[in-house]
């Protein structure tokens, strides 16, 4: 009896149901080792997000694959270029008793390609990515804290994730 419990726990233990993991990185060139993340371009009037957002795209490369990022870009195997398309932020919330906006929204659409240097083939290429992002706003005048700096480093962090994980999944 315990022989063929055995047996059957090999034989589910072995089964594979076609089931994988993402993050793999197994759809890019094995060749691929150093990827260059310069800034992003903006066409947009919002200054600053542009840094951001390559910094968090290298960052989450760094921590989540086993690329190297290098400075240079004509020394990486990749390069990663993103523009800010179009930011738009508006009110999604306002206070009954001062009229004072409570909450925002902030609308991002970027693009963004990931291309081998060497050859100039697009490995992934997404030209139209959007992302939304919410936060609020103090009504009381005193109590007012500056939040679409933090909003847009979640911005930021929530581009990486997608963009890093979108490559890996080669989607």
């Amino acid at each position: 009896m315990t022989a063929r419990l055995a047996l059957v726990g090999c034989a589910l233990l072995t089964a594979s149901c076609g089931y994988h993991t993402g993050d793999r990185g197994d759809l890019l060139p094995k060749t691929l080792k150093t990827v260059a993340v310069p800034p992003f371009a903006n066409t947009t009037t919002r200054y600053k997000l542009t840094d951001r957002l390559a910094d968090s795209v290298a960052k989450e490369f760094l921590t989540r694959t086993r690329y190297r990022i290098v400075p240079s870009q004509e020394t990486a195997d990749a390069v990663l270029r993103g523009t800010v398309i179009n930011y738009t932020s508006f009110p999604t919330l306002v206070d009954p008793a001062t009229g004072r906006a409570s909450a925002v929204e902030v609308h991002v659409i970027l693009r963004v390609v990931l291309q081998e240097r060497a050859t100039g083939k697009e490995l992934f290429a997404r030209p139209s990515f959007e992302i939304r992002e919410r936060y609020q706003i103090s009504t009381v005048a005193a109590d007012y804290f500056e939040e679409s700096d933090d909003a847009l480093d979640r911005v930021g962090k929530i581009v990486a994730r997608q963009v890093v994980t979108d490559i890996l999944d080669n989607f």
